[in-house]
């Protein structure tokens, strides 16, 4: 068993909460505190009541997560909401969000994992947001068509392409998540090809004037990597159990 302390003085370290910045809602860190020692650590992408109901029936007694609580901003304790957290403190879960520490983290980062996963090195890290360079770049000698095969067999799902299948994908880069909104921004840097999760309805009449191919992967599908190394790490650091919770929207 762990000090819960212990647990997020190491994960603060390791993901660089404080020194990178993120969206309003993130509130990265623990966010629920738990009394007791963490022996049974769970991960998830979503804090959502379903997700945390696995967790209780798990015996967990640490959730990591990459979206947290707080995304909605301030709600009434009422409904699902007073739910999530009575039954979390019933049980003594604690919970732990990391957003984009999570997602540009040099190793366990869900940026740098997907391009592993896809068969790249680590990349170049790149685009900056705020001092936070939030993209990895690529380099793939295949066709676009080529990566989106790639990216349905490892995702699991259809990878909705914005593009010609036939043309070299060349520079690929790679932002997980919600980043479509940067179709631009990254079409600017001298990428061909972005793969992200979703975008924005805009993001692909844009991309197409822009020329740049787009694989839209799926926001959950993208980003359950850092949150499974993540605990993965823990579980081997501090000799813990670890579980994941597979909880997808389809989005």
């Amino acid at each position: 068993m762990a000090k819960l302390e212990t647990l997020v003085e190491f994960l603060d370290g390791e993901l660089k909460t404080s020194e990178i910045p993120d969206y309003p809602g993130a509130h990265n860190g623990l966010q629920l505190q738990s009394p007791g020692p963490i022996q049974n650590v769970a991960s998830a992408v979503d804090a959502s009541l379903p997700v945390i109901e696995k967790a209780v029936e798990q015996d967990a007694d640490l959730l990591i997560v990459h979206h947290g609580l707080f995304w909605q901003g301030v709600r009434m304790m009422t409904g699902a909401q007073y739910q999530k957290f009575k039954l979390a403190m019933d049980h003594g879960l604690a919970i732990y969000s990391s957003h984009i520490p999570l997602d540009v983290h040099p190793k366990l980062g869900n940026n740098v994992l997907l391009s592993r996963a896809l068969g790249f090195s680590d990349g170049t890290p790149f685009l900056d947001w705020k001092g936070v360079l939030l993209a990895r770049r690529c380099d793939f000698d295949g066709t676009v068509g080529e990566l989106a095969d790639r990216a349905e067999e490892l995702l699991g799902s259809p990878v909705n392409l914005r593009g010609d299948r036939d043309s070299p994908a060349g520079a690929v880069g790679i932002i997980t998540g919600g980043a479509g909104s940067e179709v631009e921004a990254v079409a600017a840097a001298g990428i061909q090809t972005f793969v992200t999760g979703e975008g924005p309805h805009w993001s692909h009449p844009l991309a197409e004037e822009l020329g740049l191919n787009v694989l839209y992967g799926g926001h959950y599908a993208t980003e359950t990597f850092g949150v499974r190394a993540l605990g993965d790490l823990l579980a081997d650091r501090f000799n813990l159990s670890h579980i994941i919770l597979d909880h997808p929207t389809g989005l």
